[in-house]
């Protein structure tokens, strides 16, 4: 049984979310929502939330599940406000443990923070099979990225995360903490071992000029066409292209505040004696 996909782009970081469903009226799942975050102020906000929530309402849709496809660098998840709307368990890839392990270092997090992956209500293993209704949903484990980035098969939909973005915009970058080109070669040859007609949902776009915003491609359109690594394209040349353009690449405007924020499940972290949350900003660390 193939799904129903309603795409939510986020303009400022450039983030799909989707709301994955049978029907009007069936559950449903979110994969990868979007807490607003204004750097300058520190200031959240639900504005792109809040369309996700009025969509499920509108549809009459049970939210199961609300997933990550990764611990994300360029923004907040909005996974605990749509919990407390609409309801659903927040899940993601069981190797979160390894992220949260790192950043718990970089970030020298409060001793109650446990890098055990509890902050979410369920951990996904390579090929766990759940449901989102009458859909049956399989997991997809597809390092590289990060350690933790996964997959969510769904009929004939895929949703990618950041291991691939439309063809001509490539792959992800692989030099955050725990990030491997090589392991993310791999992850994409599993992908590219689905039938050509399997769709793909990319988490984000960062169209080329003059394109219009597309977050839907097809194996058979990424093996063709992908900039990066298109079907010929061998483990080392991958490997060297994606490492060299790694190192022209400034980090993510939200790297340290979504973080932090992330390996809590869209938490925030704990508020201190003034009734305040803080952020750390790491120096010379990153």
């Amino acid at each position: 049984m193939n799904p129903t996909v309603k795409a939510f782009f986020e303009p400022t970081t450039g983030t799909m979310t989707y709301v994955v469903f049978e029907k009007a009226g069936s559950c449903c799942a979110v994969i990868d929502s979007v807490l607003d975050f204004d750097p300058k102020s520190g200031r959240t906000s639900t504005r792109s939330a809040d369309k996700v929530v009025e969509f499920i309402r509108r549809k009459n849709l049970q939210a199961q599940w609300i997933l990550e496809t990764h611990a994300h660098a360029d923004h907040l998840s909005a996974a605990q406000f749509i919990q407390k709307q609409v309801g659903g368990k927040i899940g993601i890839g069981a190797n979160i443990t390894l992220v949260q392990g790192v950043f718990q270092k970089i970030f020298n997090l409060e001793p109650s923070f446990k890098p055990d992956g509890s902050q979410f209500d369920h951990l996904f293993r390579d090929g766990e099979k759940f449901a989102i209704g009458n859909l049956t949903g399989c997991v997809m484990s597809v390092p590289g990225h990060t350690p933790a980035c996964v997959a969510y098969r769904v009929g004939d939909t895929v949703f990618v995360g950041d291991t691939l973005f439309m063809p001509d915009a490539g792959t992800a970058r692989c030099d955050f903490p725990g990030g491997d080109a090589h392991m993310m070669y791999r992850s994409v040859q599993k992908l590219y071992g689905l039938p050509e007609r399997t769709r793909l949902f990319t988490c984000h776009d960062y169209p080329p000029a003059g394109r219009p915003v597309r977050w839907e491609s097809t194996v058979g359109e990424q093996r063709a066409g992908n900039i990066h690594i298109h079907d010929g394209v061998t483990e080392e040349e991958f490997v060297l292209t994606r490492t060299k353009r790694d190192a022209t690449l400034d980090m993510p405007t939200l790297i340290l505040p979504a973080v932090q924020v992330n390996v809590r499940a869209g938490k925030m972290p704990p508020e201190e004696a003034n009734g305040a949350a803080y952020l750390k900003i790491p120096i010379n660390v990153l």
